[in-house]
C-alpha cells in the first residue's frame, strides 16, 4: 500500500508509512519488553501496509492458533494467508513439490550472476527491479545449518518479485537461538540479500527493551516503552532512525484496545468544526444530561447528573482546542434542545470564536438568545450574547446576571448549562470571595437542577476547596500530543480524546488507552 508524505493508515504513525512506501527495500527493527505491544504493531503493519499476496508474518514463538486466540480479527482469509509460522514453513519446505530456482543453481551459476551484477555496478548503471532473490548471505548461513522455513520465506518473495514484499519477522531472536546463529549475521544476510538487493521491507521484532549493538546494520529502528502514570498503564512509542524520512513527531501515545495498534493523536483536533449541518441531540437519559459524546456517556454511566457540578482539570500543555474538543458537543447539545447556556470563559477564550464554533451547527438566533459570556473586562459590546460587566458595580452586577439566566432559561423555565473557568473567578475577586460565591451557586444550581462544568487550570489557590464541592473530578492531560482523560471521581482508565473519524468535528471519541 503506497502513502503519501503526510498520509495516515489506520492507527500507523505517518512518518512509518512513508518510511515502508518508499522506492526500495527497508529494514526495521521494533524493541521493547515484555508486553508493550510489539507483536500487535508488527501484525498492524502486516495488514495496513503489507500488499495481501507480498506480505508475510514469520512467527517462531506462537503457532496460528495462539494468534488468532490472541487476535481474532487475524481469522479473516485474507489475514490467514499471510501469517507463516515455522512448523508450516517447515512441512511446506521438506514437502513433495518442493521447488528452488535460485537456491540450487550450482555455484559456478550464481558466481557468473554475481560478478554481472558487480560489473554492471561498476559502469553505475542502474538496475531494473529485481527478479531474483538474491541468496548469497543465506547460502553462507545454510552451510552451517539447514534453515528450510527461512529458504520458504525467500521462494515465496521471489515468486512476487518484481513487484516489493513485507516480511515480519517475530521474533529475530526466535530465529538465531533457533540455529545457533549470531543475530548480527541474520540481520546482515537480511539486509543484503532481500532489502538491498531484493527490494523487500523486512521487519525484525526483537524480544528485549535493547538492540545489542545492531542498529547500524537497520535503517530503521523503533522502540516501544511502557510506563504508569496516576496507577493507568501507558505505552509510547519512539522513532529513533527512520533512514531518510523526516520524523515530525518522535514519540506517540499508543492503544492496544481491541486487540488492535493504534499511535494517538494522529489526525487534526482542533476546536473549529469541520463538518457542516445542524447538530443532532443525543437524547437526555434519565436522571443525566448527555455529554453529546457516547463513549463519555457510556463511562460515566449514563452521563452528567441533573443538578451536579463536574470538575475538569488541565495540565498547562494541555491548549483550549483540545478541552473544547470535549466540551463542544455537550454545550451542542444542551442548545439543539432548547435549553441555554452561562458561560464564564478562561483567559485565552473568546466568546466571538465560541459563537464562531456553534453556529456553524446551530442556529445564529438560537446562541444569541439563549448563550449569555459574562466578560469582566468589556465596558460596553454591540453583542446581545456578551455581558460587559466591567461597567457595573455589585449591586448591577448581580441584577445582569439575573436578567442573563431568565434569558437562557427561556419562557419554559428550562435548566441551564453553567460554564465556569475558575481562573477567571480567582484573578477577579480573590481566592476568598470567588470560593464563597461560588458555594452559594452550587447551592442553587443543585436546587434548579441546572448542569456544573467548572474548569480548573494549574496553580489556582481555591482548586482543592472548589474540588470538595464537585461531584465528578476528571483530569485532561497531554500525553505525546494527544489529549487524554481520566476520572478520580469516579475512578475510570485512561480516554485518548479526539474528533469522530467517521462524522469528523465536532463529534468526539473517547478511545480506550489499554
Amino acid at each position: 500500500m503506497s502513502a503519501s508524505e503526510g498520509s495516515t493508515v489506520g492507527g500507523v504513525p505517518p512518518e512509518v508509512v512513508l518510511f515502508l512506501s518508499g522506492k526500495g527495500g527497508r529494514s526495521l527493527i521494533v524493541k521493547g519488553g515484555a508486553g508493550t505491544g510489539k507483536t500487535t504493531f508488527g501484525l498492524e503493519l502486516l495488514e495496513r501496509i503489507g500488499q495481501p499476496t507480498r506480505s508475510y508474518y514469520l512467527s517462531t514463538r506462537v503457532g496460528d492458533e495462539a494468534l488468532y486466540r490472541q487476535f481474532p480479527w487475524l481469522r479473516t482469509t485474507e489475514m490467514r494467508t499471510r501469517i507463516l509460522d515455522a512448523a508450516k514453513l517447515f512441512l511446506d519446505a521438506i514437502g513433495p513439490g518442493r521447488k528452488a530456482p535460485e537456491a540450487e543453481m550450482p555455484e559456478s551459476e550464481q558466481r557468473k550472476v554475481r560478478a554481472g551484477r558487480e560489473v554492471l555496478g561498476s559502469f553505475g548503471q542502474e538496475r531494473g527491479p529485481p527478479t531474483r532473490v538474491d541468496r548469497t548471505h543465506l547460502q553462507a548461513l545454510l552451510k552451517r545449518s539447514p534453515m528450510p522455513e527461512v529458504e520458504n520465506v525467500y521462494n515465496r518473495i521471489e515468486r512476487a518479485l518484481p513487484e516489493k514484499s513485507l516480511l515480519v519477522i517475530d521474533s529475530l531472536e526466535g530465529v538465531t537461538h533457533k540455529y545457533g546463529l549470531e543475530m548480527e549475521e541474520f540481520v546482515m544476510a537480511l539486509q543484503k540479500d532481500l532489502v538491498e538487493a531484493s527490494s523487500t521491507d523486512v521487519v525484525m521484532i526483537l524480544e528485549k527493551p535493547e538492540a545489542g549493538g545492531i542498529e547500524y546494520l537497520v535503517d530503521g529502528l523503533i522502540s516501544i516503552q511502557r510506563e504508569e502514570l496516576d496507577e493507568r498503564r501507558v505505552r509510547h512509542l519512539r522513532l529513533e532512525k527512520l533512514r531518510a524520512t523526516n520524523i515530525g513527531r518522535a514519540r506517540y501515545a499508543v492503544t492496544l484496545d481491541g486487540g488492535r495498534f493504534s499511535a494517538l493523536g494522529i489526525g487534526p483536533n482542533g476546536n473549529l468544526a469541520t463538518g457542516s449541518g445542524p447538530w443532532k441531540p443525543v437524547p437526555d437519559p434519565e436522571r443525566f444530561y448527555s455529554t453529546g459524546i457516547p463513549d463519555f456517556d457510556k463511562l460515566l454511566g449514563g452521563g452528567l447528573r441533573r443538578g451536579s457540578f463536574n470538575a475538569f482539570e488541565v495540565d498547562v500543555n494541555v491548549g483550549i482546542n483540545d478541552y473544547y474538543t470535549l466540551f463542544t458537543p455537550t454545550f451542542l447539545n444542551f442548545l439543539s434542545q432548547g435549553r441555554g447556556i452561562i458561560a464564564v470563559l478562561a483567559a485565552g477564550e473568546s466568546p466571538e470564536e465560541l459563537r464562531e464554533t456553534l453556529i456553524r451547527h446551530t442556529p445564529a438566533n438560537q446562541f444569541d438568545t439563549r448563550v449569555r459570556v459574562p466578560d469582566y473586562s468589556a465596558n460596553e459590546t454591540e453583542e446581545p450574547y456578551i455581558l460587559p460587566m466591567a461597567r457595573f458595580g455589585r449591586d448591577e452586577a448581580m441584577r445582569a446576571m439575573v436578567t442573563a439566566e431568565k434569558a437562557v432559561a427561556g419562557p419554559d423555565r428550562k435548566p441551564f448549562l453553567e460554564y465556569t473557568a475558575f481562573d477567571t473567578f480567582e484573578s477577579l475577586m480573590g481566592d476568598q470571595v470567588a470560593i464563597r460565591l461560588y458555594y452559594q451557586g452550587v447551592s442553587r444550581t443543585k436546587h434548579v437542577g441546572n448542569l456544573g462544568i467548572g474548569l480548573l487550570k494549574p496553580g489556582l489557590l481555591i482548586s482543592s476547596e472548589i474540588l470538595n464541592m464537585m461531584d465528578t473530578y476528571f483530569r485532561i492531560i497531554n500525553i505525546d500530543n494527544a489529549p487524554c482523560i481520566y476520572g478520580i471521581r469516579p475512578r475510570t482508565t485512561l480516554h485518548a480524546i479526539s474528533h469522530d473519524p467517521e462524522k469528523g468535528a465536532p463529534h468526539a471519541v473517547l478511545t480506550p488507552i489499554v
